[in-house]
This record gives C-alpha cells, structure tokens and sequence, in this order.
C-alpha cells in the first residue's frame, strides 16, 4: 500500500476511516443537528475561543479563502498580500478577481515575511486588511502570524491568515495572536478528505460582514449552523469524521501536537542536512519541509517505487524541490520514510552513510522528549 507524505491529502486516522465507513445520515435530522452542534464545540476548543463566529462550507480551502474576500471586504477596498508562493499568489487572484486593490509583498521564494516591512508599508498605504499564508505549503515557509497580527492592530488592519496547513500544526488562539479571519481546509492537519472548510472571524471582521456572497454567504450560513443545521446540503460524512479527529487532537492536546510536528520538522530537517541535502525554507514551517536538490524528480520517483509518496515543487519550483509533510505523521512512521529516504539516496549516487539519517532524526526526538 502506498504512503502518503503528502501536504494534502494526508493519510486518514484509523479512527476517522470507521465514520467514514458508516452508512450516511440525513442532515434534517436531530441526530446530525447533535452532532453538529458537537462539532462546533469541539472547534471552539481546538482554537480556546467561546466566540460561535465561524462556519464551514462544503468546499475545498481555496472556497474558505474566497469565502473570506466576498464576506470582509467590498470591491474597491484596498488589502495587502503577502505574496511568497503559490497560495500567497492566490490570495492575490481571488483579490482581484472580485474588485479589491492589491499592494503585493512580493517575497523571493522560501523567504518569509518581514512584520516591520508590513509596518512600513501599511504606514505608506493603509490598507483594510492584510491576507498572508501562517504555512505557504508550496515552499515549506512559514509566516510569522503572531507578529504580523500585532503589526495589523496597529493600524487597525483585518488580519486574514490561510491556515489550511496550520490548524491542527501550531497552537492557534486567534483571540490572543490578533488574528481576525482563519481559513482552514479538511484533508491537511485536520485528517479527513478533501470537500470541508472553515472561516473563522473575530468581532472585528463582524462588523465588516457584507452581503457580497451567495453560496458563500457567512451571515446565511452563521444563522442556520449555530442552531446545528446548515443553509446548504452540508459536507454530511466529512462533518460527522470532522467530530473524530477534533476529538483525536483535543485528546493529545494542541501543546503537544504542535510539539509533535516541532520536533518531527526539526528531526527531518536534522536529517536531510546530514545526508547532504539542504532545506528549502529560511525560516521553515513545521506542517510541511521542502528540500532542494536538483534531482528532485527522481528521488520523488524512487521513493515512489518503494511505496511512498512526496510531493514535488509546483511551477517554477518543479525538479528542484520535493516536499515532505509531517501533517497527521506518527513519529515511527516519518523515522521509517528518513530510512527509506537514506536507501534511495544512495541508490542514486549521493555520498550517504547508511544510517546517519535515522540517529539524527532519533537524536533529535530523544533531545525534544517526543521519545
């Protein structure tokens, strides 16, 4: 069977499999009305936040994200977009697409951003809202999300972070990191399939909800989900899987499931330096690692052979990066992919004792208290 170390989808929990595997109900109903409901308590605690100011949608996270544009912000509104890959361009896309002004901050690839540089730039041109990536997946950088939120209260600016491979990773309170709107989506951190989103909104974007949106309407959908029901044909099976895995990382605790996927980034990274290779990210995020090498394609193809799937560099990044999630990963299992990885290696060619990968990942486990 093949394994995926995908950043989207990630393999599915043993747990979530057997909702999935249920025959579905009918969301008319009390007993999905129950459930749901339970869902949003859950969600609540995930983020340490009482507020019942989020929805989800039936959609993938790139919905959430639009989702975001229509609801908090008006045709003509200017925002900021942190632009240092692939989901910051897309920020940039739905931005214009439905009428706003954008200012880029244009980041070359692997780089995060710089709060001070927001600073001087909302300082120059005030803007309604600045949208970034907390996890830009497409280069394994991570954006300094309490930092900027502070920046954004300065000037009174909606903080608009996609989280999509940063819910379920780091310790999110968005409350107390000053954040205003998260967007999330179901088949990274949060281990279902793909088809699920969440927006979440402080009282702040509240009082900027417009009536922009049909399907996507966050003021239609808040009314019916607060009292367990949906204003469209809801994501039924996702949802009720959605009550699982809440509980699975509520059970473990966000403290440790961000110290969980610190330590297994750091072991990797750790480990891929040893065998000769390099990260990708200055400053990477802890849900995904990308790795330069310029034989990315074959050692992608390798490990494929050998049952396990990564992802690649996507557009201009492609044969030059792989990339490796550790979204949803059990440690045991992300020591046997830098095992594996050590194998395909030297079958290429590269100068790699066998062996040195695995006691630095293991080193590093052992020193964070993982092991």
């Amino acid at each position: 069977m093949e394994r995926l170390f995908t950043p989207g989808p990630v393999e599915l929990p043993e747990r979530v499999r057997g909702v999935l595997g249920r025959q579905i109900i009918h969301h008319r109903t009390e007993e999905f009305k129950n459930a749901f409901l339970e869902v949003r308590e859950l969600f609540k605690r995930l983020l340490e936040s009482p507020s019942e100011n989020f929805v989800f949608f039936a959609s993938s996270g790139t919905g959430a994200m639009e989702a975001a544009i229509l609801n908090f912000f008006k045709e003509g509104d200017r925002v900021l977009v942190v632009n240092g890959g692939k989901f910051g361009e897309r920020w940039m896309l739905l931005a214009r697409h439905w009428g706003l002004e954008v200012i880029e901050y244009k980041l070359p690839l692997g780089k995060s951003a710089d709060p001070d540089r927001i600073r001087e730039m909302l300082r120059e041109k005030p803007c309604k809202g600045v949208l970034f990536q907390i996890s830009e997946t497409s280069t394994g950088a991570f954006h300094p999300y309490k930092d900027i939120g502070k920046v954004c209260r300065e000037f009174d600016t909606l903080c608009v972070a996609d989280a999509i491979t940063a819910l379920g990773v780091y310790h999110i309170k968005p409350e107390e990191d000053n954040i205003d709107v998260i967007v999330g989506g179901s088949q990274k951190a949060l281990l279902l399939p793909p088809g699920l989103s969440v927006i979440w909104f402080s009282e702040r974007a509240r009082q900027n909800l417009t009536d922009r949106a049909f399907y996507f309407s966050v003021s239609k959908e808040l009314k019916k989900q607060v009292e367990g029901q949906t204003a469209w044909t809801p994501a039924i099976s996702l949802i009720l899987a959605l009550k699982e895995s809440l509980s699975m990382l509520l059970e473990e605790t966000m403290p440790k499931v961000e110290k969980r996927h610190r330590l297994i980034s750091e072991g990797t990274l750790q480990a891929v330096r040893v065998m000769g290779l390099e990260p990708f990210a200055e400053n990477p995020a802890i849900s995904v690692s990308a790795i330069s090498s310029d034989q990315s394609e074959k050692i992608r193809k390798e490990l494929l052979k050998l049952g396990i799937r990564v992802a690649g560099g996507q557009e201009e990044l492609k044969g030059k990066i792989f990339r490796i999630s550790h979204m949803g990963v059990d440690p045991k299992d992300a020591l046997m992919l830098i095992g594996v990885l050590e194998v395909v290696l030297k079958k290429l060619g590269f100068p790699v004792e066998l062996g040195s990968g695995v006691k630095a990942f293991s080193q590093r486990l052992l020193e964070g208290g993982l092991w």
